[in-house]
């Protein structure tokens, strides 16, 4: 089936041919990947959230949904939760619809699925404990090979105190620093674009060009797209902000996930502005208080602690998208705009409609 909807919308960058994913997908998945179908095929007859985020627009465009098809949907959900306190199908309703934890699973199985090299994949079932195992190596071997290189005089070693135009890099070289972090961010990039290869490849993305998808249409998609990554506009739950905690709407882990991202731009920044007064104006580190690197790289480094802080803080206060249901206040809020959507449904596209409506307005009294 051919959406009406534009190519220059992100969502029709899914493929409209059928199709199936290939044995990239695990057998791990085939539970996930069903409930997955299941409740999409629900999703997909109601429709009640499709201004929600880029999921449910997403999802109209197909009748049936392959494995491809799914696991690009699970990658479009942000974990806003919106949907699920506004589901009328949700537990205790004997459909028992709790579409954010289903998508999160299968979007762990496609990290999973779509890491390269692929004898590392599976540790992404063990993240956290890899990072940290990973972190702790990492500073060890730094610290003992400074110190076999340097010594640990007091005077002139590893523990000197460093003064003065280059002492920044008097420890540990500067090629030493620039080596491993060029070799490391070459080795991220590479392993994160065969990786999103072969996730375009196995749920249909178009190239620029092919059939039907002009360059233009390209260009307008990915702009589109980036936009709304930059500004996380589907972590606003349609509008009114995630359900980060319970069914109150909230905006704040938007706004944390954008202190982490752009403290991280602005350390990036220093970084640069650094490069360019050493190479360029022939001035070495260290820098004075007030000076551009120093300042962007305290700003950036505040934004990332805060926006870590918080989001650790969310997912420890948070409920995990228990089965609760709806408040009325939250009912409220969406009662127009569901059921002027509701009504607007054709019947082709909306099972049994006027059972929808009844049900949803019978829901939202």
């Amino acid at each position: 089936m051919r959406s009406a909807r534009p190519m220059s919308d992100p969502t029709a960058m899914m493929d409209s041919a059928p199709g199936t994913t290939t044995a990239t997908l695990t057998l791990a998945m085939a539970a996930t990947l069903a409930e997955a179908r299941r409740s999409m095929e629900v999703c997909n007859a109601c429709r009640y959230c499709e201004g929600f985020c880029a999921v449910f627009p997403a999802m109209e465009l197909r009748r049936a949904f392959t494995d491809g098809d799914l696991t690009y949907l699970a990658n479009l959900c942000h974990g806003c939760r919106g949907c699920f306190y506004a589901c009328q199908y949700a537990p205790p309703h004997e459909f028992g619809i709790n579409l954010p934890p289903v998508l999160a699973e299968l979007r762990r199985e496609t990290y999973v699925a779509y890491a390269w090299p692929p004898p590392f994949a599976a540790l992404y079932r063990r993240n956290g404990t890899v990072v940290s195992i990973g972190t702790a190596v990492g500073i060890a071997v730094v610290l003992l090979l400074t110190a076999a290189w340097q010594g640990v005089s007091s005077s002139t070693g590893l523990v000197a105190r460093q003064v003065g135009p280059g002492a920044f890099y008097r420890v540990i070289p500067e090629k030493a620093m620039v080596g491993v972090a060029l070799a490391t961010t070459l080795w991220a990039v590479l392993a994160l674009v065969l990786g999103a290869r072969h996730f375009w490849r196995d749920t249909g993305g178009l190239a620029p060009g092919s059939r039907g998808l002009g360059v233009r249409a390209f260009g307008a998609a990915v702009a589109r797209a980036a936009r709304d990554a930059l500004t996380l506009r589907n972590l606003g739950g349609g509008g009114h902000g995630c359900n980060d905690r319970d069914e109150a709407f909230s905006q704040a882990r938007r706004r944390w996930h954008h202190a982490l991202f752009y403290g991280f731009l602005l350390c990036l920044a220093s970084t640069i502005t650094a490069a360019i007064y050493q190479h360029g104006r022939h001035l070495v580190a260290p820098y004075p208080l007030l000076s551009l690197p120093v300042l962007l790289g305290t700003a950036g480094g505040i934004g990332m602690v805060a926006g870590c802080t918080g989001l650790v803080w969310l997912k420890i206060v948070g409920h995990g998208c228990a089965p609760r249901r709806p408040s009325g206040r939250h009912l409220r809020l969406l009662r127009p705009a569901a059921l002027q959507h509701v009504r607007s449904r054709p019947l082709s596209l909306c099972c049994a409609s006027a059972e929808c409506v009844r049900a949803a307005e019978c829901w939202c009294r």
